[in-house]
């Protein structure tokens, strides 16, 4: 095996100014096992030479493993060219300028997906070759594709064309709407060239209200096994196993009367057509050739599932869509993956990133800023590609290189993140229970779970954090005291007009602040129960529900020692019990800081 190279960890910022022309930081994401800074001076790129495989590559049945080499300007790339060329374009500067490094390079897990959900909110082709090349961008090589979900079908069907008739799909929900097999194939080409494998989701036999509606009896039922028989021979003769050889056939949340029937005829059906089954987990029962994914977020009982044998890969991180996107962004990267201290892909094979929208979406460009989708998958690439957990010492860090990709790689896209992970507070519950806690977005609910802490429906919290200023100034901040989950809709709605959503309080050296806009739906959206199934869900959200949707709120500091402090009350049973006060402008401009609280993190 090649010796291992040195890691150079530079700690300074990535490029001096241009006329300097000096690399002095790496920035990949995700983090390179290998990787050596030999001659720190930028080049323009003058030619690439490829070869499949040679001596610098160590594991050959990794087929992520890459090589790369530049020097002055001339690029050599071993191995994996897709993932090789990523790494190349997260290298360059403004100017397409390079450094002179040496990077080896290969995966930990071999399965790193995202899972996104067209069954409910149909998405373009176009839209979808857009999230392709944000996975490729970020090493995640297998699309998770729901295409079938209550409201309809979306894949074409000429052997039962009334499952792509809208009259008997969801009113409202993009009725009517499908991708035809050219367009299956036109994607799963275009995923191909960059890297990733399309794993297409029929879901059988729950969520298919659709399939009632069209037929009038059920999936599990004998007239219902027929239909799937001829639907899935069709789906297998039209998208070739060279093309498509996972089936990922759902199954979970439904009751049935023959729970092991069903599975043996689906998981049957997969081998007939020499496919890869995979089923979700919790579901119903599977076999030893089903590809377990592990869904539960449960303390103690993910882990549990890892042990019963068989492969399975793992979403029990939990959801983008469910939680505040930018607590969850923390959540993933500190996630450990597939409950592993050390990688044995024996078994575990990697994990799915997965965001769903059971909400109505009207427009479908919010939906990666509303579930924070981008730097999500930032955070997942770190995790999966390089196994094990991470430290909030380490996320710290890693913000560093989060921040250079969205204010340099990714300009053309909207990305409502800014580094939080420094941020401590001192949290009071109910007058007596204190807590640590971290980060600019807190999840109260988990962090009760955590420290085996019961409160009642009803109850009120004080979240307290300290910024120090060299000078009187100012800074903006998202704050919020909910975040809706783009899936249940459970929360207190939007304020009262003038207030903060919730009855939250925020106050900065005991002067107290509100919003900076008005509300146009003053005091809407207030559920305390779980809208699935009802009209409710039909509502799309907007963005003035999502405290990092809106406008920021402007705070003074004055110089020295600013005493923040939140007030979240818990208002109603099942609530999302959650805050966040994330600084929009950067610390280097405004010369304010966080000050630490606690040692203990240090």
């Amino acid at each position: 095996m090649k010796k291992i190279l040195p890691l150079i960890l530079v700690l300074t910022s990535l490029f001096s100014c241009a006329k300097n022309e000096v690399f002095v930081k790496e920035n990949i994401i995700p983090t390179p096992k290998e990787f050596v800074l030999k001659n720190n001076k930028l080049h323009k790129i003058n030619k690439i030479s490829i070869f499949k495989t040679s001596d610098n590559l160590s594991y050959p049945q990794n087929k992520d493993e890459y090589y790369l080499k530049i020097e002055k300007g001339n690029v050599i790339i071993e191995g994996n060219e897709v993932w090789a060329r990523q790494t190349l374009s997260q290298l360059q500067d403004k100017e397409g300028r390079v450094p002179d490094v040496e990077i080896h390079d290969w995966s930990t897990y071999p399965f790193r997906g995202f899972m996104h959900d067209t069954g409910r909110n149909f998405q373009t082709l176009e839209m979808l070759k857009e999230t392709i090349d944000l996975m490729s961008f970020y090493k995640i090589n297998y699309f998770h594709w729901h295409l079938t979900d209550n409201p309809a079908w979306r894949i074409e069907c000429k052997v039962y064309p009334q499952l792509n008739d809208p009259q008997y799909q969801r009113p409202g929900r993009d009725c009517g709407k499908f991708y035809t097999y050219d367009e299956i194939r036109e994607l799963i080409t275009y995923a191909k060239e960059r890297g990733i494998t399309v794993m297409p989701e029929i879901d059988m036999p729950g969520h298919s209200a659709y399939f009632r509606n069209a037929f009038g009896f059920s999936m599990d039922s004998e007239e219902g096994m027929k239909v799937l028989e001829k639907c899935i021979k069709e789906f297998c003769d039209e998208i070739p196993v060279s093309m498509c050889p996972y089936l990922h056939i759902g199954s979970d949340e439904v009751y049935i009367a023959d729970p092991k029937g069903f599975m043996q005829f689906t998981e049957n059906l997969c081998k007939k057509h020499s496919r890869i089954a995979m089923a979700w987990d919790p579901g119903l029962p599977s076999d030893s050739t089903t590809v377990r994914q592990i869904w539960n977020t449960a303390a103690g009982s993910n882990a549990a599932q890892t042990k019963k044998g068989g492969k399975y890969v793992d979403s029990f991180m939990g959801y983008l869509n469910y939680y505040d996107p930018i607590y969850f962004t923390n959540k993933v990267f500190l996630h450990k993956a597939c409950a592993q201290d050390f990688p044995d892909t024996t078994n575990a094979l990697g994990g799915i990133l997965c965001l769903w929208n059971d909400v109505r979406v009207d427009d479908k460009t919010r939906i990666a800023l509303h579930n924070g989708m981008i730097n999500g998958m930032m955070t997942f690439s770190e995790r999966f590609w390089n196994g094990g957990e991470g430290s909030w010492e380490e996320l710290v860090a890693f913000e560093e290189k989060m921040s250079y990709h969205k204010d340099n790689l990714l300009q053309n896209h909207d990305v409502r993140w800014n580094p939080n992970a420094a941020t401590l507070w001192k949290i009071t519950i109910a007058d007596s229970i204190e807590l640590d806690a971290r980060g600019g977005a807190v999840d109260v609910n988990d962090l009760c779970t955590e420290n085996s802490i019961v409160v009642g429906d009803t109850v009120s919290a004080w979240a307290v954090t300290n910024i120090y200023s060299e000078e009187y100034t100012t800074i903006d901040v998202w704050v919020g005291f909910e975040a809706a989950a783009r899936s249940n809709r459970i929360s207190g709605g939007i304020g009262q007009q003038d207030k903060w959503e919730n009855r939250g309080r925020l106050l900065v050296n005991d002067v107290e602040y509100f919003p900076s806009q008005k509300w146009n739906e003053p005091e809407k959206y207030k559920f305390h129960y779980n809208t699935w199934h009802r009209p409710e869900e039909e509502m799309p959200f907007t963005d003035e529900q999502f405290y990092w949707m809106r406008k920021p709120v402007t705070i003074n500091l004055k110089k020295g020692n600013n005493e923040i402090k939140l007030y979240i009350p818990k208002t109603f049973k099942g609530q999302r019990w959650s805050f966040g006060f994330v600084k929009t402008t950067r610390q280097q401009d405004n010369k304010a800081t966080s000050c630490l609280w606690s040692r203990k993190y240090l």
